[in-house]
């Protein structure tokens, strides 16, 4: 499949001219590709590791200040109540949610979980792609994908990818935006 575009004969000025043929405009739609479903204890795990870290605190305070240990035990149960519910239901509502998907003119993206937010950017606009890996992601064997673009809302990322999906997206990323004409900006 060629990336280059398709080109159309136009009489101009009594001459004939390669001018480029008009592609239908790019849809804002939902991708087809879920992420990894790995990405649920990844997602599950950094959760924890903002929840767990805090409860500890207040437990520490609410035995160290006995002042204060009644608003102290009290913070601790609301914290532990809504951090079990943000534990147990956000990595399952953001794997629903997350999708993406690469043609040959655009990526595709879909992110959040309580605010959702469909992104395209198409081929011609991407300035550079990168894989990052965290220590939590390298311990689930998965990356991110980050496609920047001149766009003012900022990069699109694709969070919970396999290791070896993630290499090979942005292989042909790279092979498809180096191939596509356009100014990237």
């Amino acid at each position: 499949m060629s990336v280059l575009p398709q080109w159309n004969l136009a009489p101009l000025d009594g001459r004939e001219a390669a001018v480029p043929a008009e592609r239908p405009p790019l849809q804002l739609r939902p991708p087809r590709h879920r992420v990894e479903r790995r990405a649920i204890a990844w997602w599950t795990a950094q959760a924890a590791l903002l929840v767990l870290p805090l409860l500890a605190a207040l437990l520490v305070c609410a035995l160290l200040i006995p002042p204060a240990r009644f608003w102290l035990l009290l913070a601790l149960v609301v914290v532990g109540v809504l951090g079990l519910a943000y534990i147990g239901v956000m990595p399952q509502w953001r794997y629903r949610v997350h999708r993406w998907e690469t043609t040959e003119d655009a990526v595709y993206t879909s992110a959040g979980w309580l605010s959702q937010e469909w992104r395209v950017a198409p081929m011609s606009r991407i300035q550079t792609v990168d894989t990052v890996r965290g220590p939590l992601q390298q311990l689930f064997n998965l990356s991110s994908v980050t496609v920047t673009t001149a766009s003012a809302a900022g990069p699109l990322t694709i969070d919970g990818l396999d290791r070896e999906v993630a290499a090979d997206v942005v292989a042909r990323l790279t092979e498809t935006t180096q191939a596509t004409p356009g100014d990237a900006t």
